[in-house]
C-alpha cells in the first residue's frame, strides 16, 4: 500500500555502528561477575575505607539530617544556574574568599551535572563564543588524560591535539616535553589542566613548574581551562590543592574552571558540581555578566535546571564554619588513608626487592597512581591474580586496604618476574 510505513529502521549498523562498551564500567561488570574471594578492585575511582566499603562521610550524614529536619525542603525547581548559596560558597572554595576575582565581581558561576557536566558546559560554551566562524582553535589535553575528555569535546566539535604529560621512563612529568607543546602551540589555543591529583597518572607539576607554565601560557596567549575534580582530595588541604588555580587568576589570566564535588564529598551519585568562568581584570565584571547569560541560555536547553539534593548537602556544609571544619577533617581521614596506602605499597614492593623502582608510587598523589605495569601485565593479574584494573596499568589507590594490600603486592612481584624480558 502507498504510503505506508517502513518496516526498515532509518538507522541501520551503517548509519548507527554498535558503540562499545565503555571499558571501565565493562571493568566493573567483570569484577562483579567474578566469584574468586580473593578479587581486587582497583578500576573504578571513588573512595573506599579500609572495610572496602563506600564511605559516607559523618559531615554528609549531618548534613542530611539537617535538610530531612528542614520543614521548609520542597521539591521546587532549582534556578538555572542553580542554588546562589552553593554557587557563591564554591566561588570561595576555589578561589579562596579574599580573591580578587571575586571582589570585583569578574566571576560567573553555574551548578552542574557535577565536573562531568562542569567541563561540557565550558567546551560548549567555547566552541560557540571561542570559536569563531573564521577562527577555530583547539584545546590541547594532557597525554594521557581522563577519557571522558576526548568524548565530551568531539561531542561539541571542539578540536583536539595533545601535549606530553607522563613520562614512562620515569614515571613522572614530562615538563620540557609540555612547556616545548605549549610554545609550539597557536597563539589563543585552549589548555585544560588538571588543577591536582592529575587522573589517570597522580602526577602533578610542583610549584615552580607551575610559574614556568603560566609563564609561557602568558607568553603565547593561551586560555587555560582548569579542571578541579579533586580538592581537598589529594593532599588533604583545600587551599594547597587550589594554588595552581589561584596563580593564573594572580598573573591576570581569563580562565574557566570546572568543579566537581564527587570525590571531596563523595557525593559521587548526586552530581554536584559548577562552572566558573573568570573574565580578565579589565572589564572583568561587564564580561561576566554577559558571559553568564550566554552561559544560562546553554545549560536552559539541555539540562533547565540542576538537580537539588546534592547541591544543599554541600552549601550547608561550606556556609557552616563547624560542618566546614568537619569537612576538612573528614578529607584529611580520606587522603590520609590513600598516602598511607602508598607508603605501605610501596614498601612491601622494595622489601620483595621487585625489579624495577616503585618510587614513583609515593612521588604521585591523589586517587589514582600509574604503576608502570603493562597491558600484558594487567592482563595477567586479571587472569591469574582476579585484580581488576584499567589496561594502561592505572590502580585506584583507594581499592588497596589493609586486607589486600599483601595479596596484591605479591601478585604485582610475581607478574613482574614473570613478565622480566
Amino acid at each position: 500500500m502507498n504510503g505506508a510505513a517502513s518496516s526498515t529502521s532509518a538507522f541501520s549498523a551503517d548509519v548507527v555502528p554498535q558503540a562499545p562498551e565503555d571499558p571501565l564500567f565493562g571493568l566493573m561488570a567483570a569484577y562483579r561477575a567474578d566469584n574468586d574471594k580473593n578479587k581486587v578492585d582497583l578500576g573504578i575511582g571513588a573512595y573506599r575505607g579500609d572495610d572496602a566499603k563506600p564511605w559516607v562521610l559523618p559531615v554528609v550524614k549531618k548534613a542530611e539530617e539537617i535538610l530531612r529536619n528542614d520543614p521548609n525542603i520542597n521539591h521546587e525547581y532549582l534556578p538555572i544556574a542553580g542554588l546562589p548559596d552553593f554557587t557563591s560558597a564554591s566561588q570561595k572554595v576555589i578561589l579562596g574568599a579574599d580573591s580578587s576575582a571575586i571582589q570585583e565581581k569578574r566571576i560567573t558561576s553555574l551548578q552542574t551535572i557535577s565536573g562531568t557536566g562542569a567541563v561540557h558546559l565550558g567546551a560548549l560554551f567555547l566552541t560557540k563564543f571561542y570559536n569563531t566562524s573564521s577562527q577555530k582553535y583547539s584545546i590541547y589535553l594532557s597525554a594521557p588524560t581522563w577519557a571522558n575528555h576526548n568524548q565530551i569535546m568531539s561531542n561539541v566539535n571542539l578540536p583536539t591535539t595533545t601535549y606530553p604529560y607522563f613520562s614512562a621512563n620515569t614515571k613522572g612529568l614530562d615538563f620540557d616535553g609540555m612547556l616545548s607543546a605549549l610554545q609550539e602551540a597557536p597563539e589563543k589555543s585552549i589548555i585544560l589542566l588538571h588543577a591536582c591529583a592529575h587522573n589517570p597518572t597522580g602526577v602533578d607539576p610542583t610549584d615552580e613548574q607551575w610559574k614556568e607554565i603560566a609563564k609561557v601560557m602568558k607568553q603565547r596567549h593561551l586560555f587555560p581551562f582548569f579542571d578541579c575534580a579533586y580538592q581537598g582530595f589529594a593532599s588533604g588541604d583545600l587551599n594547597r590543592d587550589a594554588w595552581a588555580i589561584r596563580y593564573f587568576i594572580d598573573q591576570g589570566f581569563e580562565l574557566c574552571i570546572a568543579q566537581s564535588y564527587a570525590k571531596n564529598f563523595g557525593l559521587y551519585g548526586e552530581r554536584a558540581g559548577c562552572f566558573h568562568f573568570i573574565a580578565a581584570p579589565n572589564d572583568g565584571a561587564e564580561t561576566a555578566k554577559r558571559v553568564g547569560s550566554q552561559l544560562a541560555i546553554l545549560q536552559r536547553s539541555e539540562i533547565s535546571n540542576p538537580p537539588a539534593y546534592g547541591a544543599r548537602i554541600a552549601s550547608l556544609v561550606l556556609n557552616d564554619p563547624k560542618l566546614f571544619a568537619e569537612w576538612e577533617a573528614n578529607l584529611k581521614t580520606m587522603s590520609g588513608r590513600i598516602m598511607d596506602m602508598r607508603h605501605a605499597l610501596r614498601s612491601k614492593l622494595e622489601e620483595m626487592e621487585t625489579p624495577g623502582s616503585w618510587k614513583h608510587i609515593t612521588e604521585q598523589i591523589g586517587m589514582f597512581s600509574f604503576t608502570g605495569l603493562n597491558e600484558k601485565q594487567v592482563a595477567k593479574l586479571k587472569e591469574e591474580s582476579h585484580v581488576y584494573m584499567t589496561k594502561n596499568g592505572r590502580i585506584s589507590m583507594a581499592g588497596l586496604n589493609t586486607r589486600n594490600i599483601d595479596y596484591f603486592a605479591k601478585a604485582v612481584d610475581k607478574v613482574v618476574r614473570d613478565t622480566k624480558a
